[in-house]
């Protein structure tokens, strides 16, 4: 059993071109590290030399190799202090002249492992390489150690990579920007993969960019440890690998629930091609035109009595209809209650649904559902879709709580309908903890993701507010909502999210619709709050004219820049 320990993440504004000052300042903030007794430090992307390059010969009186003069410094702290020790420097390889954006972790005895920079972010393409390294996952004293820069962790495939590979701690080293932190990516990554994140990143301004600081150490439950705001600075925490290696999310050990048959669809990428290409090819399964229009989440505690269901589902209806909704989403077994699901479940024939059926049909709009679906002898925790003119189709949740296991058989399949106005994927609660279900709707092209659910646990943070300038419109005030799990499901596919959970004593609602752009402020979204319990968004899923999508939405820039050759280890 590997004991619990400190570790560290470093906050500093490296001077760029300024590589001897940058060294002693990194140096003197390791051994400030060290000295309050953390054994695991990490500093920022890029911290020896500055980021924002023009070109390969700006950067190259710079470059190093791994190991080198630059690793050598640090290792001597390591062996001397019995410290492990993450730097972010621009590497050269000598056998290729090919430069990369690195991540090198040293310890006692040298250098333990390097990670190469592998989804870049806009700057890297001006000089470095993509990384050729995979996702590594180093076997060291202090536990299993994976190393992320900046914009991989923006692909939930990275991370994931880095939990199957049975990582404790991820340290992502970042130049991040463009909204406040610690960042609900960071967050999500850590809570999802069951592992501890160490975050450090830079601040200041630089070529004009404005870095965000924010550097923290995050748990494996989305506990905030230790932040460091503004300035350089050390957050400091205990880490304990005996909790990260429970793989525990909510009590489920969610790695064991994942469902890879059904993800083969992540090594396509089918977005880099024209999306109104690609989707129209042979004249199969083209995507909806798009256009403007309003669709609404409602919440409520549904009971085990399927008419008082139908009726708060009828008055939702015609709140939403009247706001000019096409499409309401409702939580998890709106429709035959929670309490009893394998005494209380359905056929689709049901005159339950029949009653749903009709409420659409008044209020002249989608619906989708949740219910307990009987089918023969068979019981699904499912999701139904109803419109104007009668049953669209249905989805059976595939994965599976613990708690849905005792009388529920898992989906095989996923859902996936055209409307008028979008194309429409669904899931059901605890589908939308595995990252992987929301990016095959995504790689298929989805514009919204419909998600019933009745989530009893942790998925939301606030934010006290900060005191570092951050560029407008990034808000600094306090935010009661600023992580969402649900907020980053949409945001890191380019969908839009229709979160629709149950409200009553045990569950907290937070319903909403989140928008497709994670650093678009003021944010895309409708939240229900207060004594409310219907929200409703205008989205719009046109491509605005032109032969290639002009929005995010369509465009799907998050899918289009995943590079799935690395991502053979998330489906078998």
């Amino acid at each position: 059993m590997i004991p619990p320990f400190k570790a560290a993440a470093v906050q500093f504004e490296p001077a760029m071109g300024d590589k001897t000052r940058n060294l002693d300042a990194l140096a003197r903030l390791v051994e400030q590290a060290a000295d309050a007794g953390a054994a695991l430090i990490v500093t920022p992307e890029m911290g020896t030399t500055g980021y924002c390059w023009y070109d390969r010969k700006e950067v190259a009186p710079f470059v190093e190799p791994i190991p080198g003069p630059t690793t050598e410094r640090f290792a001597e702290i390591a062996r001397r202090r019995n410290v492990f020790v993450v730097i972010g420097m621009p590497e050269v390889d000598p056998a290729t002249d090919l430069y990369y954006n690195s991540a090198v972790l040293i310890g006692p005895d040298g250098v333990v492992g390097t990670h190469r920079k592998t989804h870049p972010y806009i700057s890297e393409p001006k000089w470095a390489a993509s990384g050729d390294l995979g996702h590594q996952v180093f076997e060291t004293p202090l536990g299993r150690i994976a190393m992320l820069i900046c914009m991989d962790i923006h692909f939930i495939e990275t991370a994931r990579l880095a939990a199957l590979g049975g990582a404790d701690v991820i340290c992502h080293i970042s130049n991040w920007l463009a909204e406040r932190t610690p960042a609900p990516y960071w967050i999500n990554r850590a809570f999802e993969n069951g592992c501890y994140l160490i975050e450090s990143n830079r601040w200041g301004l630089e070529r004009g960019v404005q870095f965000s600081g924010g550097s923290c150490i995050i748990g494996p439950e989305a506990e905030i440890l230790a932040v460091v705001d503004g300035g350089d600075g050390i957050a400091t925490a205990t880490i304990d690998p005996a909790l990260a290696r429970q793989a525990a999310m909510r009590g489920e050990e969610v790695l064991r629930q994942r469902r890879p048959k059904l993800y083969k669809e992540l090594m396509s990428n089918t977005f880099a091609w024209n999306p109104s290409d690609f989707f129209s090819l042979y004249g199969h399964q083209t995507l909806p035109k798009g256009r403007k229009a309003k669709i609404a989440v409602g919440e409520f505690g549904p009971s085990g009595d399927v008419s008082e269901n139908l009726a708060a589902i009828a008055a939702l209806a015609r709140a939403a209809a009247d706001d000019g909704a096409e499409l309401l989403v409702l939580p998890e077994r709106a429709l035959t209650g929670l309490a009893d699901p394998a005494g209380s479940a359905v056929a689709l024939d049901d005159p339950a649904v029949a009653g749903l059926t009709d409420i659409a049909r008044h209020a002249g709009l989608f619906v989708v559902a949740g219910l307990a679906e009987r089918d023969g002898d068979q019981l699904y925790n499912a999701a139904i879709l109803v419109g104007p003119e009668g049953p669209l189709g249905s989805y059976r949740q595939t994965h599976l709580s613990e708690a849905d296991r005792a009388w529920a058989s898992a989906g095989d399949d996923w859902a996936v309908f055209d409307l008028p106005f979008a194309r429409l994927g669904l899931l059901i609660g605890h589908d939308a903890d595995f990252p992987e279900a929301g990016r095959v709707l995504a790689i298929r092209g989805c514009d919204v993701i419909a998600c019933p659910a009745a989530v009893k646990g942790r998925f939301h943070l606030s934010h006290e507010g900060t005191a570092v300038a951050q560029p407008a419109p990034i808000p600094t005030g306090a935010d009661p909502l600023h992580w969402h799990q649900f907020r980053v499901r949409g945001g890191e596919n380019n969908c839009h999210f229709a979160f629709a959970n149950v409200r009553d004593e045990a569950h907290c609602g937070l319903s909403g619709v989140f928008g497709p752009d994670t650093f678009l402020f003021p944010r895309q979204e409708a939240v229900v709050t207060g004594n409310h319990n219907l929200a409703v968004a205008e989205i719009d899923t046109g491509s605005h004219g032109g032969a290639y999508p002009t929005t995010a939405l369509r465009r799907k820039d998050l899918v289009l820049m995943r590079l799935p050759q690395h991502y053979v280890p998330l489906v078998v």
